[in-house]
């Protein structure tokens, strides 16, 4: 025969999984580039995981172009492309491991908000 002393009172069910916090960019009000209506190319179909330290800025690539993704190298300053959107400026409160849009779609820039999920986002043409 086997007794078990567990204690049930303690015992608790997740029925379902909590939704992630999703980060806020405190600069978001105080820079324009935030503010810009076209998205760029697809750049990934998947967001890009990546620790971040608080109150540090950095530059988040929006044009989908930049080899240094998630974030921007300077490659929308090349006037032969004629890319129209700029790098989306931002900072994060905590020193942690964010996950950054690597779609290029999201809205809640620069944070992914899942819409790589979207089939259209999916189903297309990515030049890496």
């Amino acid at each position: 025969m086997c007794v078990s002393n567990i204690n049930m009172q303690h015992a608790s069910y997740v029925t379902k999984v909590p939704k992630p916090e999703v980060p806020k960019n405190p600069l978001e009000k105080v820079y324009s580039a935030s503010q810009q209506k076209d998205n760029g190319i697809i750049y990934d179909k998947k967001p890009f995981k990546i620790t971040l330290e608080a109150g540090k800025t950095y530059h988040w690539c929006l044009c989908g172009r930049s080899k240094r993704q998630p974030l921007c190298d300077g490659t929308h300053k090349d006037i032969f492309l004629k890319v129209t959107q700029r790098p989306i400026r931002f900072t994060v409160e905590k020193t942690k491991d964010y996950w950054l849009c690597n779609c290029k779609q999201t809205k809640l820039r620069p944070f992914c908000d899942g819409t790589h999920k979207n089939k259209d986002i999916q189903e297309a043409n990515v030049k890496i």
